[in-house]
Order: C-alpha cells, then structure tokens, then sequence
C-alpha cells in the first residue's frame, strides 16, 4: 500500500530543526497490586552471565541454572516456574507472556508471542450486559468469562526445545522444593493478598490457599502449594501436553466453566488447538541503537517505537533530565502514541493495523511538528488517518504483571514480560496455580460512538491487545541491554523513561530504574507520589496539563551488555534482585 494512501492528509514535507527546542536554561474497584515502599538497590556488575526478576527466589532460581552451565532459556523456565509460585499474583502457568530473544549463535533476534487466545466461543458482545451495556470491570473480572487459554507452558517447552541446554527435567528443582516445603510470603504478596481478600474468598479453593484460617498470611508466614508441586512434576515429566490435552486441562475447563456467578467457555478444542506464534520483532532507531520489541498484539513495541521516532527530532541531551521540557516532550511523544494504539493496534490475524505506516520517518516528523509548533501541552491528540474504519476502544490493563530479564555466558539474551493481567487474574485457582483475566484488555464495547468496530474487540480465538513491552536494545547488530516492566499500559511510559535516562541523559541502568516516573497516556500527566516528579506539577500545569499525582509502581528490570562486563538494575518500588558472576 502506497505510502501517500497511509498516511493523513499529508502536509509540505518541512525540515524539523533538532535544536529549534532547546531551552536557554535548565532554570478503583478492586485494587492492583501495590508494593511495599522503596528499597535500596545497587547496580550489579559481574562478568559472564546474570538474571533479574522481579522476586528473589525465582532469581536465584535463574542464577543457579546458569551456573551450572545453562542457557539463558533454561534459566527463564526456571524463573518463571518459579514465579508463579512465589509471585502468583503476578503471572504464572495459568497465564501468558511475550518474549524478544537473540540467539548469539544464529546472530538473531526475534520474538514470541504467548499471549492468551479468547476461546472459540467468545462473542463481541461477551463483556457486554443483558442491556447491551459494558459490565463494571470486576464483574467481568472475577470467574471463568474472563479466562483465556494460557500460554505460558507451552512456550516454555517450545523454546526449551529450541533454545535449551541442560536437560528439561533438571529445570523444575527449585520451584518444586519451595512449592513442597513451603516458601515465605513476601511482604509485596502479604499486602496484595490482604487488599484483594474479598475476590479471593469467593472460590474454596482460592480462599483456602490464599486465606488460610479465613486470614491473609502476614510476611514470613510460610504456605506450601503440593497441588502446585504436583503440577510441576508432571510439566518436568511429560512437558505441556498435559495442560493442553490431559486432566490438567479438563480441571482448567471446569473450573472457568463452572464458576457460578461468571462461567467461561473454554473448550478442550480451544486448548488442544493452542499456538505459540514466533514474529518479527519491531525495531526503531535512536541516537545510533535498535530499541526492538514485540508487534502486535502487543501495543508495547509499536508505541516505543513511534515515541523514540519523534523524540529523534528533538535535543533530549541537551535539555536533560531536569529540565520540564525534557518531560512536555517525552509525555506528548506518548500521547501521540496512545492517540495510534488505541485506534489501530490488535490482533495482526482479525485487523489491520498499519504498522509500516505508523513508523514511517515522514509520519512520525510530522507529529514531532505538532509538539515543536505548540508551545504548551497538545490540546487535542488524534490518530493519524490510516485505515479509519476502526473505531476507538480502550482496554483495561492493569500491572499484574512482571520482569525477566537474562544474559547467559555464551551471550545468548532474553526480555520476557509475563502476566496473569490484574492482581490474581479471574481468582479462580486451579491445579495449583491462578487462572488469567486476559480476556479482560479487550474492549468491552465492540463498537465506539460513531458505530464503527472496534479493532481489538472480542471474537473468538483472537488474541486481546496488550502494552508489554520486552525490549532488547541492539548496537552495531549486538544486544546492548535488556529491559521491561509490569505496569499494564503505564509499562510504556516506565520503559520510555528508562530508556530515555540511559541513552539521553547517561544515567547507568539503575539510576535510571530508580528515576521517578512521569508517565502520559492522553488525559493526565501523571507523576509519582513520594517522589521528586511531584514537585513538577506546577510546571506542568502551568503548560496546560492535566496533573495527577499517584503510586506509579513500576517493576523494571535491566540488563546492559558491555564488551567486559554486565550492568543489572531492579526496581525499588518493588522485590527485585540480580544475581549474576
């Protein structure tokens, strides 16, 4: 498709000056997991391999596999296996994930997508009432409707057989021992639980587990989970097969199904039929690097892209990190980015989203000119004039999600995002382990305003949109940093700011973690509470916008590949560590 048919009534092609902006001076319903208040990090330095996550055990869980020798992949089954035992309000077996990769060997990157699938079922109007109106987001949420086909098992196996070292039996040690001894509540899951209790005491078995006595555990309490370990015996004994075709699959079925007050429609077709899918990663150049992340169905790498494209146009160098000009245009390239994401990104197999179009140098200085031509915040933000037959939907992401991030010793790199979706996903427990409420980031209504079918609405077999945002960062053709973060659909924001503090401002991975967060979505900029960002409201406010201060409680995780050594950074706002040697 011709280029001047993509894109919207294209205007006098104008040169952009790269400095015409420097300044003269630097002069809800229920509640998403929380974290527990900042904690000290330290940038980690080693020399051979490292792993980073969001929880200690699942990172010495990684750490140890690499140390015996394995590959980056064997160590992230590891770490995930792990984490949804540890962290299960965050991901886990019953939920999905996206993956960027590059095999050192192959001198490849590439990507995969695990995202959850709608069962066959699943109609448009699946979020919609018995008055055609959308459902409050909890009554979707919570019970089997909102459950999509998990994809996590499968990619584990899938790429152990690509990508793996040591023998696959050998991975499931310690997610295994934790699981039959017990493990201790962290503080982070002890205050999740006590937020979430009443979703978490409408199903026996979820209640039993996570409020043993009728109580949430306090932190330190140690809970064993033998359901689970019985659920990572047969996973290390015979693979994904059984979560897909045996009793594990049919105990998934009649738990969505048969919940109560909110059934799903999962079939053993919708299992059986399951794929992985592997796909080009999307990448966009910056200051002399790659920034390559996941396509659609994820909004994450389209976005970064589009935001690192207009911001090519302006001195972030020379503006720094000080400065509220840095921020007016990180936050407008961000809003410009949504203003695309929400109209046109979906399921590659149900729509057409234009992402040639969307990335396109002509494009993307055209609406670097929109910020460089006004001279406070944008007023009005509308997509470009691609493809309009797709209406506007908004999906409800929230930061039930989490980090890996690992380099092995023979150079092999992985930035993997995992999700359950909101805290403790649909609350339905089963075989040991959370089912999702992926289902969840489709837009409830299938239609907007002016009638038009809304691009990543419901159908089934489709895949819901999604904001994660695994990137690996490449230099002169090699990986150069890993890095992600849980956040639902602020996790563009928190890896825009993460990425924009390293390469613009020379922050080393964990200055710019730790960096507090100003994020813009569309309708408010928002800055995080506790932090020194909330000092800029009134600067912000002075240019036009809208200002929330709030927990913008972010999970990162970072990996920079130097040619003698590994830099790691995790986030204070939550339990991060990074081992390595």
């Amino acid at each position: 498709m011709p280029l001047k048919s993509l894109l919207f009534a294209l205007l006098t092609v104008f040169s952009l000056n790269a400095h015409a902006y420097r300044p003269a001076s630097d002069t809800e319903s229920r509640a998403p997991e929380q974290g527990t208040g900042k904690t000290t990090q330290q940038l980690v330095e080693v020399k051979e391999f490292m792993a980073a996550s969001a929880n200690p055990p699942a990172t010495e869980a990684g750490y140890e596999v690499l140390k015996r020798g394995g590959s980056a992949i064997d160590a992230v089954i590891a770490m995930q296996t792990t984490l949804s035992l540890t962290e299960p309000q965050s991901s886990g077996l019953g939920g999905g994930a996206f993956l960027v990769y590059w095999d050192n060997q192959a001198k490849k990157l590439t990507t995969f997508d695990a995202r959850e699938t709608a069962p066959q079922a699943a109609a448009p109007q699946l979020f919609l009432d018995k008055n055609g109106k959308p459902l409050e987001f909890m009554q979707a949420v919570v019970g089997g409707r909102s459950v999509g086909v998990p994809g996590v098992p499968k990619l584990l196996e899938e790429l152990h057989k690509r990508y793996g070292k040591l023998p696959w039996k050998t991975l499931f040690s310690k997610p295994i021992a934790l699981a039959e001894r017990g493990f201790a509540v962290s503080p982070r899951l002890a205050k999740s639980i006590e937020q979430n209790q009443q979703y978490l005491q409408r199903y026996p078995e979820t209640a039993a587990y996570f409020l043993p006595g009728g109580k949430p555990p306090a932190a330190g309490d140690v809970l064993k989970n033998l359901k689970f370990a019985a659920s990572v015996k047969l996973l290390a004994a015979k693979g994904s097969a059984p979560f897909y075709r045996g009793k594990p699959a049919e105990n998934i079925i009649k738990a969505a199904n048969g919940a109560k007050s909110n059934p799903g429609r999962i079939t053993a077709a919708d299992l059986r039929n399951y794929r992985v899918i592997e796909r080009e990663p999307v990448c966009a150049p910056y200051r002399g690097f790659e920034i390559c992340g996941m396509g659609a169905p994820s909004s994450g790498g389209i976005a970064l892209a589009q935001i690192f494209g207009v911001m090519q146009h302006f001195d972030m160098k020379a503006m720094g990190a000080g400065s509220i000009l840095s921020w007016r245009v990180l936050g407008d390239a961000s809003r410009l980015a949504f203003a695309d994401r929400d109209y046109y990104v979906a399921d590659p197999a149900f729509a057409e989203v234009p992402v040639r179009a969307m990335l396109h140098p002509e494009y993307l200085k055209l609406r670097a000119a929109l910020i460089a031509n006004s001279y406070g915040a944008l007023p009005q933000v509308s997509p470009g004039g691609f493809a309009r037959t797709q209406g506007k939907g908004q999906g409800m992401e929230l930061p039930s999600t989490s980090h890996i991030a690992v380099v092995d010793k023979s150079g092999n790199v992985v930035s993997m995002t995992t999700s359950i979706e909101n805290a403790f996903g649909s609350t339905l427990m089963v075989n040991g382990y959370l089912l999702n409420n992926e289902l969840t980031d489709f837009a409830f209504n299938p239609v907007d305003a002016e009638g038009k079918t809304v691009a990543n609405s419901v159908a089934g077999g489709k895949r819901p949109r999604s904001s994660m945002a695994p990137t690996i960062v490449m230099k002169n053709g090699k990986p150069y940093m890993a890095v992600g973060s849980p956040g639902g659909s602020r996790i563009i924001g928190y890896v825009a700011k993460t990425l924009t503090a390293h390469i613009d401002w020379g922050m080393d991975i964990q200055t710019a973690i730790d960096l507090p967060n100003m994020l813009n979505r569309g309708s408010a900029y928002e800055l995080e509470e506790n932090s020194a960002a909330a000092a800029k409201a009134p600067d912000l406010e002075k240019l036009g916008y809208k200002v929330q201060v709030r927990d913008l409680n972010s999970g990162l995780q970072g990996i920079v590949i130097g040619s003698n050594s590994l830099q790691g950074g995790a986030d204070p706002r939550r339990e991060g560590r990074v081992m390595g040697d």
